[in-house]
């Protein structure tokens, strides 16, 4: 199957990241490469930028898209949460730009392999790095029914986690739960029929096994700070959210990286002594306009901020 993903909120991310050509960036979440094409495009011979992916397809099929730009562009097999690190420890002291695209991406969902999607009947997997060696399999078949009832309520925000963990235990017992359409009718004999017509009735269940699965809110969390202070003066972090919770941890993030104090307002002034990290380009997330919400479906819910670093 070809890597496909159309990249969302494509002329907004550009426009943000206002690219030099001699600045060097990081691509936190290649996937096929559609984002940091353009990110490429406008660098020089002395630019650079650094590509993170840990899905080993996706960095094959941006290897491809991006080969074209020899030497400006790098590709590294990890987590985003890595990227730093890894950056500093190959003596990549900063850089001017960081994009984190946290959306599944189209080639996962559609891939039915993967075990993404619920709408099409596949071994339960869900892993972004297949090397990770816990998948969704193991969560439905191996957690304890108040922990799945926990991840299914936290991640997924759904009002019948209780009852969906109970069946899934429940089914369990009589045979391993292998495939999505297997977790599906598990899924819909817990939640009642009036309730079912608010979308598919797995989908909530299928956004926290995917974010359990991935620790996607963890990696987030610890992602976030030490982004913004490994970019230059004046460099911005880019980060688009598909979902209400990781969308909250950045808009959260942003705003204490800009405000770190912690004195009480009835204080006259400032006695905590941390100091403001930039400030917050995004007051309200940028969103997809019609036009492209109409051609690219999976863009509806995306959110992009933007946060840029103060000068020294």
């Amino acid at each position: 199957m070809e890597f496909s993903h159309i990249p969302v909120l494509y002329k907004e991310v550009m426009e943000g990241m206002a690219v030099r050509a001699d600045g060097a960036y990081i691509d936190g979440t290649v996937g096929g490469g559609g984002h940091s094409s353009g990110i490429a495009e406008s660098l020089g011979d002395g630019g650079r930028l650094y590509c993170f992916d840990q899905d080993t397809e996706a960095l094959a099929a941006a290897g491809k898209r991006l080969e074209k730009f020899g030497s400006r562009v790098h590709f590294y097999h990890d987590n985003y949460v890595n990227a730093v690190k890894d950056l500093k420890a190959d003596g990549v002291t900063g850089v001017d730009g960081i994009l984190l695209d946290i959306g599944v991406s189209s080639y996962q969902l559609d891939n039915p392999e993967r075990g993404f999607s619920y709408n099409e009947d596949a071994p339960l997997d869900m892993r972004m790095n297949r090397e990770n060696p816990l998948s969704a399999y193991e969560i439905v078949n191996d957690y304890e029914e108040k922990e799945l009832a926990r991840i299914l309520k936290e991640y997924g925000e759904e009002k019948f986690a209780g009852r969906i963990a109970k069946n899934i235990v429940s089914e369990r017992a009589k045979a391993p739960i292998r495939t999505t359409f297997e977790l599906n009718e598990i899924i819909k004999m817990s939640i009642p029929a009036k309730m079912r017509a608010d979308g598919h009735p797995s989908k909530r269940t299928y956004q926290a096994l995917r974010v359990e699965c991935n620790r996607e809110l963890d990696v987030l969390k610890e992602s976030i700070d030490g982004m913004i202070d490994f970019l230059n003066p004046g460099g911005r972090l880019l980060i688009i959210s598909f979902q209400s919770l990781e969308d909250r941890i950045v808009k959260n993030a942003f705003r204490t990286a800009e405000n770190p104090c912690i004195c009480p307002p009835s204080l006259p002034q400032c006695v905590c002594g941390r100091k403001s990290k930039g400030k917050v380009i995004t007051r309200h997330p940028i969103t997809a306009s019609a036009e492209e919400a109409e051609e690219n479906r999976r863009s509806k819910p995306a959110k992009l901020r933007i946060f840029e670093k103060g000068e020294a």
